[in-house]
């Protein structure tokens, strides 16, 4: 298997406008499949890559909606389980014109956080296993869970992927309490700038970066920065990766596609800087569609943006 997650599945209910309260009577759109670590390892499949998921819905209309969609792109859903006894966990989602969100999750007590890691050996072999901070702080005993199968899949020799995606809305702990075990067994590691100086404690992302080459395990640093491009640092050097405008239609997603696309781009053989100018054309076609887990992303259109975009600047924008 190329990319393995585990974490929330769940399905997105939003608004149909920028801006528009929650607490107000509004219109909303939807169900969209969603949860982070189903958003990224969809790209993945979508991209070509052998991925499964570990997760949990209900035997409902909304598990329906996403486990469908999840089988349609290839994804493998042996290890979802499927509750006769809860309901599918959602979040009710609002977004404004400069890019921040809000969430309502109803995850506590659903199939969402329930599901057990299987062992290793019924996994069979795994390149990457792909973690989401907010998969780990929406329940402790799913984290947890989480956490154990990182050790034994590291132990057989997976790498690990971290994306901190702090969602406010879900920490239910101090996340600190399992970071420093955690970026010990790191290779890949993809924060945003403000989850980088918080995780690290740092107040410069010169001092951050050295922070995490500290750790023995780590390769690369895939910092995201948005509309500000990313930076990829290794113990080697920078490079630094631009964006592809498009015209946006919602955001939401573009950051989990990202890391789906650059997993996909590793797993594929291609080197640093054209794994992340894939993470961010996925990204970029990610935003141009409403919805968490929408967009043409398909090998013919991130190749597309690429040989466009080198044809014409020899570099993103």
């Amino acid at each position: 298997m190329d990319v393995l997650t585990m974490g929330e599945l769940l399905v997105e209910i939003m608004r149909d406008t920028e801006g528009a309260s929650l607490r107000e009577k509004g219109i909303f759109l939807g169900p969209f499949p969603s949860g982070a670590p189903a958003i990224c390892i969809d790209t993945a499949a979508r991209l070509g890559c052998s991925t499964a998921i570990i997760g949990g819905v209900g035997r409902d209309d909304f598990g329906d909606c996403i486990l469908k969609r999840l089988e349609r792109d290839g994804v493998g859903t042996n290890h979802v389980l499927t509750s006769p006894t809860g309901s599918t966990g959602c979040a009710f989602v609002t977004y404004f014109a400069d890019g921040s969100r809000k969430f309502i999750f109803h995850m506590d007590n659903t199939p969402a956080v329930a599901a057990k890691a299987p062992s290793p050996k019924a996994l069979g072999a795994v390149r990457y296993f792909h973690i989401m901070g907010c998969s780990l702080t929406a329940n402790a005993a799913f984290g947890a869970e989480i956490l154990r199968l990182m050790h034994e899949l590291k132990a057989a020799g997976t790498k690990i992927s971290f994306d901190p995606n702090i969602r406010r809305e879900l920490l239910t702990g101090d996340p600190k309490l399992y970071i420093h075990d955690l970026m010990d067994h790191v290779n890949i590691f993809l924060p945003g700038l403000e989850e980088l100086l918080l995780i690290t404690d740092s107040t410069s992302e010169t001092e951050a970066v050295e922070k995490c080459f500290s750790r023995p395990s780590m390769e690369v640093v895939m910092l995201k920065n948005g509309s500000k491009g990313s930076r990829i640092y290794t113990r080697d050097g920078m490079s630094e990766i631009g964006v592809y405008k498009v015209i946006q239609k919602d955001a939401t997603g573009a950051g989990d596609c990202f890391d789906g696309a650059f997993l996909a781009g590793l797993c594929q053989g291609r080197d640093l800087v054209t794994a992340a100018k894939m993470g961010a054309a996925a990204g970029a076609l990610n935003a141009a569609a409403f919805g968490p887990m929408e967009g043409d992303i398909s090998p013919e259109a991130v190749e597309n943006i690429l040989r466009g975009t080198a044809e014409k600047e020899g570099n993103p924008h």
